[in-house]
């Protein structure tokens, strides 16, 4: 039921049919919960929260607001916006003629002593036109990738942190021809455009819908502790998206292929970031899982928590009223509220919202 029309409270029963531990829960640990006003606007996980926290603020009697005011998810989608007035800071990364990223000026200088690998503008030029290239001796992918490899080897984690040793296919827009392969944590300091698979595993029951969350680990160098898809990955080089997502199954939640080919695509969010050095233009395919009642995930690959399985609506909540998602999956979650008529046509402000996940380039 769209939240324009006023989403139904469920019944006390089914409200608190989520007791801290319970069978639709996997294993985390017990911490003490935090007050609301803890999380209610924290943008990273610094303070812990259990999953009793989140499932307290889910409740839609939990704080006095209205469903239908979509300021909570245009919030959402502005963090992972951020920046874009700072464009006139980066030179165009060009190569074969072809626009691939964008490096800021700032990076650009740790770059610059590499001269048989990179060749810049001339010092006059410094106004956001003129662009760097590669140097024209590396001719081939493969020479491109080892030689940008070992500068970005050389600068090391404290240029780039966390360095992850995976490649990401470096092209202008998605199947054109690759250029060459760049380490994914130095991606956005090239301001390439890099691409994902992001998966909404869902369950039918009693004629309501609920989505299996996963609460990321404490040992990951990106968003720890925080809230995440069921499925999430980085879409590696030569890797097609589906069989991203069924790897991806099998290694975050234990999804068994049996069960993971029936993924559908339906379609991407973008969006485009720019931090500091750093310039992130990412593309998200978004695919829908409906799972059976009985599944439990059960993470193989250490990067999960937790999971938690909880109705659309309380999740809509969480979105709305704070930060425990991982930024970029709010985007996902917005669009599956979409398509599944959790936002309706009547909510002041419903084109703009549809519109803004697609604030980056898609393509």
């Amino acid at each position: 039921m769209a939240f324009c029309s006023g989403i139904p409270h469920l019944s006390h029963k089914l409200a608190h049919s989520f007791p801290v531990p319970n069978p639709l829960t996997t294993s985390f640990p017990f911490r003490p919960t935090l007050p609301p006003h803890r999380f209610l606007t924290r943008r990273h996980s610094s303070d812990g929260f259990t999953w009793d926290d989140v499932l307290r603020i889910s409740q839609p009697e939990a704080l006095p607001d209205d469903p239908s005011d979509l300021k909570g998810y245009s919030n959402k989608i502005k963090i992972c916006n951020r920046g874009l007035e700072m464009q006139s800071e980066f030179h165009p990364f060009v190569i074969e003629d072809q626009i691939v990223g964008y490096i800021h000026y700032g990076f650009a200088e740790n770059l610059r002593s590499y001269r048989d690998v990179f060749t810049f503008p001339p010092e006059r030029s410094n106004s956001g036109r003129g662009q760097i290239n590669l140097h024209s001796s590396l001719g081939s992918a493969e020479n491109r990738t080892r030689a940008v490899a070992d500068v970005v080897k050389s600068l090391g984690e404290e240029v780039i942190p966390g360095i992850r040793n995976e490649l990401y296919p470096v092209t202008s827009t998605f199947g054109a021809p690759i250029y060459f392969s760049l380490e994914r944590a130095a991606a956005p300091y090239f301001g390439i455009k890099a691409y994902g698979v992001q998966m909404n595993g869902y369950v039918e029951k009693d004629g309501k819908k609920f989505l299996w969350v996963g609460k990321r680990s404490q040992r990951k160098s990106t968003y720890p502790g925080m809230l995440d898809h069921l499925v999430a990955g980085g879409l590696p080089h030569g890797v097609a998206c589906g069989d991203n997502v069924v790897k991806e199954c099998e290694e975050e939640a234990g999804i068994p292929r049996s069960i993971s080919k029936g993924a559908v695509p339906v379609g991407a969010v973008s969006y485009a970031d720019i931090d500091g050095y750093r310039y992130k233009r990412d593309v998200l395919f978004c695919y829908d899982l409906k799972l059976p009642e009985n599944f439990m995930p059960k993470n193989q690959d250490g990067e999960v928590e937790s999971f938690k399985l909880i109705p659309v609506t309380h999740v809509a909540n969480i979105i709305r009223r704070t930060h425990l998602y991982k930024p970029n999956c709010s985007l996902v979650v917005i669009d599956f509220l979409f398509r599944h008529g959790y936002i309706s046509p009547e909510c002041f402000g419903y084109l703009d919202l549809l519109q803004s996940l697609r604030s980056g380039s898609c393509s």
